[in-house]
């Protein structure tokens, strides 16, 4: 139970990736605050720990909203007294031509991906360096480094959260307060036995990536004896970044 006593927000978490990651923070003991917009999948994602014998509540958040998150770390102390780990993993993506993106919907990914990264690692940070330590990892995405095209809002904001995450970790660490980053490729969230084999073999590692694996690599991150690891990108993509690809 090596996050026994530890209080844990996850953003994002009513769901796929943030479920998981939840889910497993409980299993290893840890208290954990899901926060999501979607309130009926969020509370019964928190009861479904809860069922499972964890400690899990449900708070409504929308991270691209100030107060919001104000509320979320204020609803966090009130039920556990203090934020040991943030997971960062609230976000969406407009697949559009830049032709057609609107400034609204460009407006809306920032906002919600970079911004919303931003303040809720400000938020929980004022609660963690009043202990001396803490951990923040920011879901970010090998969108970062290489696009298709029609996806330019969601690759800014991941690219954003890229550089966010080692500027952070240089401001934050006299504070005790580390942060990393989990660049994910291709997790599927919700139909894995329809992939096709040729979806498995184009990756390295022989398969496509699961939450379960996002979760396991923040579970890494945010490990207490992992002090020495901060500013840094975890790259999940079974190997893909680093396959040459040649048209035949």
């Amino acid at each position: 139970m090596d996050f026994e006593s530890m209080t844990v927000i996850v953003t994002g978490a009513a769901q796929g990736i943030g479920r998981a990651v939840a889910k497993s923070y409980a299993e290893k003991g840890a208290r954990v605050v899901l926060a999501d917009t979607q309130e009926p999948e969020g509370a019964a994602a928190a009861a479904e720990i809860r069922s499972e014998g964890g400690e899990a509540i449900f708070v409504p958040c929308d991270v691209s909203q100030e107060a919001d998150i104000t509320h979320l770390m204020r609803e966090t102390i009130e039920a556990f007294g203090q934020i040991d780990i943030l997971i960062n993993n609230a976000g969406f993506g407009i697949w559009k031509s830049p032709y057609e993106l609107t400034v609204k919907e460009w407006d809306d990914v920032l906002n919600t991906n970079v911004r919303g990264t931003f303040l809720a690692t400000r938020e929980a940070a004022l609660h963690m360096r009043k202990h001396g330590k803490g951990s923040v990892v920011n879901l970010c995405s090998t969108r970062a480094h290489m696009s298709e095209p029609n996806f330019e809002a969601y690759a800014a904001s991941k690219g954003a959260i890229l550089a966010l995450t080692h500027s952070l970790a240089i401001s934050l660490g006299d504070d005790g307060i580390r942060v990393n980053c989990v660049s994910p490729g291709w997790i599927e969230t919700k139909e894995y036995d329809q992939l096709r084999e040729e979806d498995h073999k184009q990756h390295p590692a022989g398969r496509v990536g699961t939450p379960d694996d996002v979760a396991r690599a923040c579970l890494y991150l945010t490990h207490p004896n992992n002090t020495f690891l901060t500013g840094t990108e975890l790259v999940l993509d079974g190997g893909m970044t680093r396959k040459m690809i040649y048209a035949e």
